[in-house]
């Protein structure tokens, strides 16, 4: 990642006291912190021009600038363009060369939206001792190792709300390559060439190579739209819904909706997974927020 971790503990500190200062100068002047937040901030914090606090902000962190946009609606409404100068920047100090110049962001509009996929991406903590996460921070490489099934989470999981996801493989899918989700408690590695998502009460995924819905160790049933071979083609970006207040799991590929795979998911928090058997193969996953169709 770019960025220095001087630079990074600099602006933090410079985003706290720019937040404390900000917020004792719109409360003074009306004697609520809460009215002036939603009376716009009458103070000196509020008065700021938009392109003096743009380029104050721009060197924050992202910690910093959620607290700045609770000051007051003035610094709200100057962090709310996601394309701005503020986000840009952030995204240049925290996003690698890679992702910023290659099409793994490609359907993410914003550079706000960028950031936030970062911090859902796959996590370089929460997976198998077999793999590791390059330096593109969005891609799961798996080491040559044999006889071993290997996955990750995210960084995130989910308890409420909806939420989509890309997935693609950039190699080799091997006999097991399986997407969907998992508790904390699944676990992401295991002995021999197995579906590891879905093999127990704790996961559930979509083998991609054999077109089967897996849960409990047990199949769901398929897609038969991708019954024909070849079931899935490498590069092709897999979108995964998960609806947590519906409690259901679909796929969509090529933008066309194949279903919904699961239903009555449990309650609790539910993390993107992937697992995969094949060496030196790449899977790439990227948050894309809120489904478009609401």
């Amino acid at each position: 990642m770019s960025g220095a971790a001087g630079g990074g503990v600099q602006s933090a500190g410079l985003g706290a006291v720019v937040a404390a200062a900000a917020a004792s100068s719109c409360s003074s002047s009306s004697g609520s912190g809460s009215v002036a937040l939603l009376g716009g901030g009458s103070g000196i914090a509020g008065r700021l021009p938009s392109r003096v606090l743009e380029h104050i902000f721009s060197y924050l962190e992202l910690p910093d600038l959620m607290q700045c946009s609770l000051v007051c609606w003035h610094w709200y409404n100057c962090l709310s363009d996601e394309n701005s100068e503020v986000w840009r920047s952030l995204c240049s100090r925290v996003l690698s060369d890679e992702a910023m110049r290659t099409d793994i962001l490609c359907n993410i509009s914003t550079y706000k939206s960028k950031l936030k996929s970062f911090q859902h991406a796959l996590s370089t903590h929460d997976c198998s001792r077999n793999v590791y996460i390059k330096k593109n921070g969005f891609t799961l490489h798996r080491n040559p190792i044999a006889q071993s099934t290997d996955g990750a989470r995210g960084k995130i999981g989910f308890s409420e709300g909806r939420h989509a996801w890309e997935i693609w493989w950039e190699g080799p899918l091997g006999t097991v390559a399986v997407i969907g989700i998992a508790t904390k408690r699944a676990p992401l590695q295991c002995q021999g060439y197995v579906a590891l998502l879905g093999s127990d009460d704790q996961s559930w995924g979509w083998n991609l190579v054999d077109n089967n819905l897996l849960h409990n160790g047990e199949v769901n049933g398929n897609f038969p739209q991708c019954n024909n071979a070849p079931k899935y083609q490498i590069g092709e970006r897999i979108r995964v819904i998960l609806d947590m207040d519906d409690k259901t799991l679909a796929f969509e590929r090529g933008f066309e909706f194949l279903g919904v795979a699961f239903r009555g998911l449990p309650k609790g928090c539910l993390f993107p997974a992937v697992s995969a058997v094949y060496g030196n193969t790449e899977v790439t996953m990227v948050y894309l927020g809120r489904p478009l169709d609401g």
